[in-house]
């Protein structure tokens, strides 16, 4: 039976790479009939639609799950972020984003993997804001709710436990935000203690950031609010060589959105140059959720296998290739083992 998914290329780069992506789920033989939205963001809003139009919502609640590229976000005006807008109304409360060594890739250190899960639909980005023109005072509320950090906190602990890691760390400003990091720290330790079988501990934020530059290898789950969690997810992606080969995932329950973390990159938009490996990644991601397991191993396997090589890898990571010269040879590698 075919799997009937929502896509959504974005803008910027985002068509490019996505198309990348979904070439390599083809060559790894997964029967996907997807519903494409081209018509998103700043693209939508230039028609006179919204950013984030009523169709686009309506696909992925029918589908349940739905593959997305970079979508441009105006800075400090303009619409609110197309992300934030569907973390939020479809509630979905877990971004999770994994951050694995790929070796050929230039960084610091080497077998890094660890894995961030950030509270998606609260805290500072609530979108809580208030100006006072009288005063020129900007007032942001970072809402914290018992129900919110349990649902986060409960996730992380149980992704760990059905996927054999052994360590949550839980980061927080609790010595400064005693009410709304306090209440996370406590749920977070009230929830621990139904998982005796994972070791828990919590830092306090600013140390964890310099602990992770120093020491990643002391760090295996990590579980925070909103804001933070945005942070150490990009700091964690800068410890195996950045937003262009990390992946991402939004999820609830029931519905999930596989996004590529970095951004739109318009300057370099159609000009068949930007790096696929992010949104590829997260593409396996997408494929171990609908229970693809065999087609994400091929992939990641013919992935990791090029990288090791570094015979065909774009200009940011070194190489030469293309955008569309990678997607290739990545297909062919996949598609050659599928058959084999």
């Amino acid at each position: 039976m075919p799997h009937h998914l929502t896509l959504l290329p974005g803008d910027g780069i985002g068509p490019e790479v996505t198309e990348a992506a979904v070439q390599t789920i083809e060559a790894a033989g997964v029967d996907v009939v997807w519903d494409r939205h081209r018509v998103i963001g700043a693209t939508a809003v230039e028609r006179g639609r919204p950013a984030l139009p009523p169709d686009v919502i309506d696909s992925i609640q029918e589908r349940g799950v739905a593959l997305k590229g970079p979508v441009t976000t105006p800075v400090g005006q303009g619409f609110t972020s197309v992300n934030v807008q569907l973390r939020q109304r479809l509630d979905l409360y877990a971004n999770v984003r994994p951050a694995t060594s790929l070796e050929g890739v230039d960084t610091p250190f080497e077998d890094v993997d660890l894995i961030i899960f950030r509270e998606n639909t609260e805290g500072l980005y609530s979108g809580i804001e208030y100006f006072d023109e009288r005063l020129e005072i900007a007032d942001s509320i970072a809402r914290v709710t018992k129900r919110g950090a349990e649902r986060i906190i409960r996730f992380c602990f149980e992704y760990a436990k059905a996927n054999g890691r052994g360590h949550v760390t839980l980061a927080h400003k609790a010595n400064i935000l005693k009410k709304t990091s306090g209440l996370f720290l406590d749920i977070g330790r009230e929830v621990a203690a139904e998982y005796p079988e994972i070791e828990f501990d919590d830092r306090i934020i600013d140390n964890l950031c310099m602990q992770l530059v120093v020491n990643p290898d002391d760090y295996d789950c990590i579980v925070s609010t909103n804001l933070f969690g945005d942070i150490l997810s990009d700091l964690t992606a800068g410890l195996v060589g950045g937003l262009g080969v990390t992946p991402g995932a939004n999820i609830r329950d029931d519905m999930a959105v596989f996004e590529a973390v970095h951004g739109s990159a318009p300057d370099i938009a159609g000009q068949n140059v930007a790096n696929p490996t992010a949104m590829i990644r997260t593409a396996v991601m997408m494929l171990r959720h609908i229970d693809e397991d065999d087609a994400a191993t091929a992939i990641e396997r013919a992935l990791f296998d090029m990288y090791r090589e570094g015979d065909v890898l774009t200009q940011d990571v070194g190489g030469t290739a293309t955008t569309s010269e990678f997607a290739d040879a990545l297909a062919d590698r996949v598609g050659a083992e599928k058959d084999a």
